[in-house]
């Protein structure tokens, strides 16, 4: 049996969410809101969205937690772990948020027109389109992602997620299991 190749795998780049360097936080959202990704029978929304430079060019990659990040008030934004934390515990009567409710609000509105540029984060790697299965694993685990840019020549074409590989890794080992009883 002979395992599958990136390009057996992966999500084309037309169906997957990706932006240009400049769009806000909010046009992130909302692109990565539009994309439902189908693997296996599963339909599941993106957890990254790729960034392109005014060249069409890769040049990062946002992840939900980077969205996250970037909507934080300006109070936790750059502040140890320790500091946020000892914000939070303490104990507050719950009639008295719906007081700052509007300015939480209106501060998420405002966190949300930041250009996705400034929470981005740099590609790690990248596989070509006519690679083995073993090397998306290897670069997955060593750079510590779950998504990795596919590239034919000198273009992306699409990406390749952790579910699809650990798909493929499933049916090779327990297909061999049963081959070999």
């Amino acid at each position: 049996m002979e395992i599958k190749r990136v390009k057996d795998i992966m999500i084309p780049l037309d169906n997957y969410p990706h932006v240009p360097c400049w769009y806000t936080l909010r046009q992130a959202m909302e692109e990565m809101e539009k994309y439902h990704i189908e693997s296996g029978g599963r339909m599941s929304l993106p957890r990254v969205i790729l960034i392109f430079d005014l060249d069409s060019s890769l040049c990062g990659i946002v992840r939900r937690r980077d969205i996250m990040r970037g909507l934080e008030p300006d109070f936790l934004a750059n502040k140890p772990l320790d500091y946020q934390k000892k914000l939070f515990d303490v104990t507050v009567d719950p009639n008295l948020t719906e007081l700052t409710y509007d300015n939480v609000f209106l501060h998420l509105q405002d966190q949300a027109e930041r250009p996705v540029s400034e929470v981005m984060v740099p590609v790690k790697a990248t596989v070509d389109y006519e690679d083995h299965i073993m090397r998306v694993i290897y670069e997955m685990v060593t750079n510590d992602r779950s998504l990795i840019p596919v590239v034919k020549g000198r273009t992306i074409v699409g990406v390749v997620r952790s579910v699809e590989v650990y798909r493929e890794i499933i049916h090779v080992v327990f297909k061999s299991k049963t081959d070999s009883e």
